[in-house]
């Protein structure tokens, strides 16, 4: 298995994502609908529904879990992306975390109570396991250094999640585990830094890029089929009125804008763009970040979703419209930084949208969720339209990207 560490390097037969990845995948489907879940329990609390600061402290923790869950989506692509991922060592490393992605998914319900040390558990040995097993691997390889930095920075991170499980209760733990997801987030932005050890140029690591491109379109396909998902289970279990029926007919059709907004044509082009880039590991990392935000409003999307189709009428929480509305315009937000790294410029139908999207909330402050439902849908639709029209009777438009 550990073999000649130059046979771990990718190859052009693995432009594809293999069965395995895509396997990988499904994992987070679970993983992300307990995410949507947890964020619909927390908003629908009979004792929080009007406590601003319940509902802050709980957006939060929400958010975290996200960041955590791709965290994980996040390094184990780039490390199938860097290394062929046929080989049997890198197949372990994304089985382990396939495992791992579960039973971090089974924690997540409680992760910040009586499931943290299941949620921690899964977590950090998804970390640590893929540089230390990289690092076997590669024992005299140049590129060893690194993922001997790798394993450092989380074997340090690790000690302050444990820390959270064992000396901590329930809301606290985040200021445990907050710095630690924080400094593994930074270490990952500047090289992986390791005193006596150095640190290297993330702009210079060496990439599958069409692999990575796909990944990404791959774990938004995810998102968005994750959203489906929780929208039909919604409408299944909360009834089948009129008002509901259209709330659920018009959370499908949301859903579809989505996916076309994100598709054409930034979405349909990034393996392109990475490769006209000449520094394709900066382009690929910054495009993590975009689809890092797209996620988080595709999840609140789905939270909005599941709320509105449980009571489409009726006054509703100020809480409620804010997530309705959110999601749309932090996908939009994703989706415009997107754009820019594709083709070096954005939509203005991109930044009226959220605008719109902005002005809407106190606008539609008293208003029942169905209508507010159908108020984002219109300003995704415009999206849309604005970018059929501008598409109209012209060649597609080539990537251009700025870095």
């Amino acid at each position: 298995m550990l073999g000649d560490p130059r046979k771990l390097l990718p190859k052009e037969a693995t432009g594809r994502a293999s069965f395995l990845e895509l396997f990988f995948d499904l994992a987070f489907v679970f993983a992300l609908t307990q995410v949507v879940s947890r964020g619909v329990e927390s908003l629908t609390m009979a004792h929080g529904l009007h406590d601003f600061g319940l509902n802050v402290v709980s957006a939060v923790k929400t958010i975290f879990l996200l960041l955590v869950l791709w965290a994980v989506w996040q390094g184990t692509a780039w490390t199938t992306s860097r290394y062929d991922p046929y080989q049997p060592m890198i197949q372990l490393v994304v089985l382990i975390a396939l495992v791992a992605s579960m039973v971090m998914g089974v924690g997540i319900p409680h992760a910040f109570r009586n499931a943290a040390a299941t949620f921690v558990a899964g977590y950090v040995i998804a970390q640590v396991s893929r540089p230390l097993l990289l690092a076997i691997a590669l024992r005299g390889d140049e590129r060893q250094r690194l993922k001997v930095r790798m394993l450092i920075t989380y074997a340090a991170t690790a000690v302050l999640w444990i820390s959270g499980v064992l000396f901590a209760r329930s809301g606290a733990r985040l200021f445990f585990w907050g710095p630690a997801l924080a400094i593994e987030y930074l270490a990952n932005r500047f090289g992986w830094p390791v005193p006596g050890l150095g640190r290297s140029a993330p702009a210079q690591w060496s990439i599958a890029g069409a692999h990575l491109a796909e990944r990404y379109q791959q774990f938004f396909l995810v998102a968005l089929g994750e959203v489906v998902l929780v929208t039909g289970l919604t409408y299944v279990s909360e009834g089948r009125s009129l008002a509901s029926t259209v709330a659920f007919a018009i959370a499908v059709g949301k859903s579809i804008l989505i996916w076309r907004i994100y598709f054409y044509r930034a979405g349909q082009i990034l393996a392109e763009a990475v490769q006209a880039s000449p520094t394709p590991a900066r382009i690929g990392q910054s495009a993590a970040d975009s689809h890092m935000i797209m996620i988080a409003g595709v999840i609140t999307m789905a939270i909005g979703y599941e709320l509105a189709i449980a009571r489409p009428l009726g006054h509703a929480p100020a809480v409620w419209i804010a997530a309705i509305l959110a999601g749309p315009a932090v996908y939009m937000v994703g989706r415009s930084r997107f754009e820019h790294e594709v083709f070096g410029r954005v939509s203005p139908s991109r930044l009226v949208a959220i605008g719109a999207l902005v002005l809407l909330f106190p606008a539609l402050l008293w208003a029942p969720p169905l209508v507010v439902l159908v108020a984002a849908g219109v300003v995704l639709a415009g999206v849309a339209l604005a970018d059929a029209r501008r598409a109209w009777g012209k060649p597609p438009e080539p990537p251009a990207p700025p870095i």
